[in-house]
């Protein structure tokens, strides 16, 4: 049985109806008016022939009507189970339309991931990492999470964006995987969600089979040679010099390609490079050997002498991230520039007795344990002199190379 009501005046007496309505009386019903299904649902049908759902709502002591959607987009069972779903809510103090309106203004994944990007990489200092966590997600993430609403992302979604490079290209899934968790971290933190469902899924993707792969570096008796060859080939000379400081200081190459005047003290022998473009956001004072002394006068003649950057490129900008690489690919030298902290690091525990806590400090690397904390309140600065003219020497020739 159906009830049609048009503008009821007053509330019905007796017993509510309750799933009055059958699907194929609301595929088939002609005339407009309103059909009520029960727990406040009804069936609205215009001159038209349109049909929507149209639910009657008590919400905090005011009578509110929400629409449900059209049929047949909104089937008879998904309107009942929508209706129920409001009145359970209203009932425990919610409000649906505010639900509602929440749902209709939750960002998509892709939004989301671009919002949370525009966020965070203002504070990066490396701009190649900005592009890449932006397009990893875009190439991997996007074309299954993108169009989903934020916070309609669920595990199974997040495993099954994963699943194809999870085994195949295991770094690329894991970059992939925690950048995904950042977003859901936002969604979180902007009240879209109550949880992150990529805290959950390692179990279903399973151990990945790769192995650790360290820089490519070479043995420290090579290493000599190697600045030979650099110096003997027709590169620039800024890339020259450039690579053979970051040799001698073990300091990484953005710390080398960055490094400006106003950070070198040519009397007291130091480069204090400060914490804004140190790894571990802490300045770091570097000795400076005999050779990078002289590897300085050298580079004051560069682009004229007046740039602020002490190894600009030939057009008098920052080297390119890829100019030091670049170079010892030319020489067919089979490392990369990270790879000479451990060729250090090797000469410095095979070759010498400087304890690990300066070579660690040399390396700026934070301190694990606390006899190594101990010696960090200070930076070892004359017990790092000392080792790094050590290292000079040895690759100079006037120390041993064993």
């Amino acid at each position: 049985m159906t009830l049609e009501i048009g503008t009821p005046k007053t509330k019905p007496h007796g017993r509510h109806p309750r799933h009055a309505l059958s699907t194929a009386f609301v595929r088939n019903v002609a005339q407009a008016g309103r059909y009520c299904d029960g727990d406040g649902l009804y069936l609205e049908v215009q001159p038209t022939g349109t049909r929507s759902w149209i639910q009657r709502l008590s919400i905090r002591g005011r009578r509110r009507e929400l629409g449900l959607g059209g049929f047949p987009l909104v089937p008879l069972k998904e309107a009942r189970a929508q209706a129920l779903a409001n009145r359970r809510l209203a009932r425990a103090g919610g409000d649906p339309l505010a639900e509602k309106r929440r749902l209709k203004s939750m960002p998509t994944f892709a939004d989301a991931a671009e919002r949370v990007w525009n966020q965070m990489r203002q504070g990066w200092r490396d701009q190649r990492h900005a592009r890449d966590w932006l397009s990893s997600l875009t190439r991997f993430a996007f074309p299954h999470l993108g169009h989903l609403p934020v916070g309609e992302v669920t595990s199974a979604d997040i495993v099954e964006t994963l699943r194809p490079v999870w085994h195949a290209r295991p770094s690329t899934a894991r970059r992939v995987r925690q950048r995904i968790g950042t977003v859901m971290e936002w969604a979180v933190a902007m009240g879209h969600r109550d949880d992150n469902p990529g805290d959950r899924i390692g179990p279903a993707l399973g151990p990945q089979g790769d192995l650790v792969q360290h820089m490519r570096a070479l043995p420290h008796r090579e290493v000599a040679g190697a600045i030979e060859r650099v110096r003997s080939s027709r590169a620039w000379t800024g890339t020259k010099l450039a690579f053979e400081f970051l040799v001698l200081t073990a300091a990484r190459s953005g710390e080398v390609r960055g490094a400006l005047w106003d950070e070198m003290d040519a009397k007291a022998h130091v480069w204090t490079i400060p914490a804004a473009r140190m790894k571990m956001k802490r300045e770091h004072r570097v000795p400076l050997s005999r050779r990078a002394l002289d590897i300085l006068d050298a580079a004051r003649t560069l682009d004229g002498g007046g740039n602020p950057l002490v190894f600009p490129s030939i057009g008098g900008k920052r080297l390119h991230d890829m100019a030091l690489s670049g170079l010892l690919k030319n020489q067919k030298i089979a490392a990369v520039p990270h790879g000479f902290r451990s060729s250090f690091r090797d000469w410095a525990a095979e070759n010498t007795d400087h304890p690990r806590e300066v070579v660690e400090a040399a390396l700026a690397h934070v301190v694990g344990n606390k006899v190594e904390a101990a010696y960090a309140r200070s930076d070892l600065f004359e017990r790092r002199r000392r080792l790094m003219e050590d290292w000079d020497a040895y690759l100079s020739g006037r120390g041993t190379r064993g």
